[in-house]
């Protein structure tokens, strides 16, 4: 392992510097839930806490203090993923070189017996006691003998592959440790914290232990007990705000029952699970990569050019003419102009997978900017299919690229309600069979998550959405649905190359004014 750090003079003391188990007066406050989590030494122990409450902070105080106290005391983190572990062992860091120990940060990589590598974040104490950061699978989670932290655990995937891995971990004299959010009621996390019928509420600010054999001691705050219990929240300048603030903002009522007031939503009526969600996603898998943003800022580039002046403006493709991709691309279209977001989702198909390269949200996007980005897209030489939604306001984008490549390679789609059914069904029976690895992204879950499936009077079902500032209307749910859509018909292969043709439009139908000519692409 590659050593990255060695402290010898640390940072004002967080924990005022005293040997362990002497009274401290905190440089960082902490707030009475965190307190209480830190002194309950129960074996067993899992907590249900508020978004942004601070309850990595604690957790991660608990594991510093008990490897000063304790030599050879051994710590495994097991997060979300490389991002989440390394942020949770940053925080442990702090703790630890608040205590003036000379520590050791390193970093290094796991193969496990999948064949796989992961990032593994290691602080060593000078008593020989150490703390382990890894991103969470089946893999990772096993051949440790260590206490155990499990971070955000309804996050994630695969969770009772995780379990099933991990407990056997601790039975030879070690504790376990678990804190979350809810993500729904369909994975371990929730099975854990209401394993008893006695538990199904948390009222007050005590947490509660179960006392029967194999027991938990379990913490539940959220929001408002958070606040009453010392949680400070604050504006962007600084100033207090109110949680009612944070409330209209989120502007997504489910969002704040579930990540702030620790309510987990019913999955009844979702008809993507959050279980099964989890089972595509990828960690490693970035929704929006960095010629994304190159290549949206070259198409408002050209709409300012173009909205005063004639011309005959070209999608500004050369962003992509460096890119190599693995498989052949299928792009779903989200089309919206203000309310809801534009969504254009890019899959690649490496055999038989849909393994996502871009999700790219155009939020109030000229009609002009959308079709630049689209165009950049379905000019690459690996573009094979594409599924735009046709309804509405995406008639106009969805005829003109039909015009462009061909009926057989771009497909536009009316949302009728035989349709979206027809859509929603691919979508689900694509990551039943595990077709799919899409990012592991909270804004494109909550979206996925969000469609209802709800049976109307005639028989049928209806897949509809609630409306927020975050997701739109399920837009990444109608676009992946979509992308799905164009990968399943016959791939399009070029025989022969066509000559340009020049043909007549209004760039008013971009929004940008005059009539100029357009070159076909």
């Amino acid at each position: 392992m590659e050593e990255i750090l060695a402290v010898n003079k640390p940072p004002a003391n967080l924990q005022g510097g005293n040997p362990p188990g002497a009274a401290r007066a905190p440089a960082i406050p902490l707030t009475d839930y965190q307190r209480r989590w830190v002194l309950d030494k129960s074996r067993f122990k899992i907590g249900a806490f508020t978004r942004q409450g601070g309850k990595s902070f604690g957790t991660s105080l608990e594991a510093a203090d008990d490897c000063v106290a304790v030599p050879k005391s051994k710590w495994v983190f097991l997060s979300a993923g490389e991002r989440q572990s390394k942020e949770l062992m940053t925080t442990a860091s702090l703790h630890a070189r608040a205590y003036g120990k000379a520590v050791r940060e390193l970093e290094g990589e796991l193969w496990c017996e999948n064949d796989e590598k992961y990032k593994q974040l290691e602080i060593i104490f000078p008593n020989d006691s150490r703390i382990v950061g890894l991103p969470a699978n089946p893999f990772t989670a096993r051949g440790h003998s260590a206490h155990i932290l499990l971070d955000e655990f309804g996050f994630h995937k695969d969770s009772r592959a995780i379990w099933k891995a991990l407990f056997p971990t601790i039975t030879r004299g070690f504790r376990i440790r678990i804190i979350s959010t809810f993500m729904g009621k369909l994975n371990k996390f929730y099975e854990l914290f209401y394993a008893s019928p006695t538990l199904q509420r948390f009222i007050g600010t005590e947490h509660q232990y179960v006392g029967e054999r194999g027991g938990w001691s379990k913490h539940f705050v959220n929001i408002y007990q958070a606040i009453q219990m010392g949680l400070v929240l604050k504006d962007d300048e600084g100033n207090p705000c109110e949680p009612e603030d944070l409330r209209l903002a989120l502007n997504d009522e489910d969002a704040w029952s579930e990540e702030f007031e620790c309510i987990p939503n019913d999955e009844a009526h979702s008809f993507l699970s959050h279980d099964l969600i989890s089972t595509v996603e990828d960690v490693k898998i970035a929704a929006r990569p960095d010629w994304v943003e190159l290549l949206v800022a070259a198409s408002y580039e050209l709409y300012e050019k173009y909205k005063k002046s004639y011309g005959s403006p070209q999608p500004p493709a050369h962003i992509l003419s460096g890119l190599s991709f693995m498989g052949e691309l299928f792009v779903g279209f989200d089309v919206a102009r203000r309310r809801n977001l534009s969504v254009i989702w890019v899959d690649q198909k490496i055999g038989e997978v849909l393994s996502t390269v871009a999700v790219i949200e155009l939020k109030d996007a000229p009609f002009f900017v959308q079709d630049m980005v689209l165009g950049s897209i379905l000019t690459h030489p690996r573009f094979r299919r594409a599924c735009i939604d046709r309804t509405g306001l995406g008639e106009d984008i969805a005829e003109r690229n039909i015009n462009r490549f061909g009926a057989h390679r771009v497909e536009g789609i009316g949302f009728t309600p035989a349709n979206k059914e027809a859509i929603a069904g691919g979508l689900k029976q694509n990551f039943d069979d595990r077709k799919s690895a899409i990012p592991a992204d909270p804004t494109i879950r909550r979206s996925l998550h969000s469609v209802k499936r709800i049976p109307t009077s005639t028989g049928h079902f209806r897949f509809d959405a609630e409306q927020s500032e975050e997701t739109g209307h399920a837009d990444h749910f109608w676009a992946k649905g979509l992308a799905v859509q164009a990968s399943s018909g016959q791939p399009w292969k070029m025989e022969f190359k066509s000559e340009a043709r020049r043909e007549s439009a209004k760039l008013g139908d971009y929004g940008v004014g005059e009539r100029h000519d357009v070159v076909g692409w």
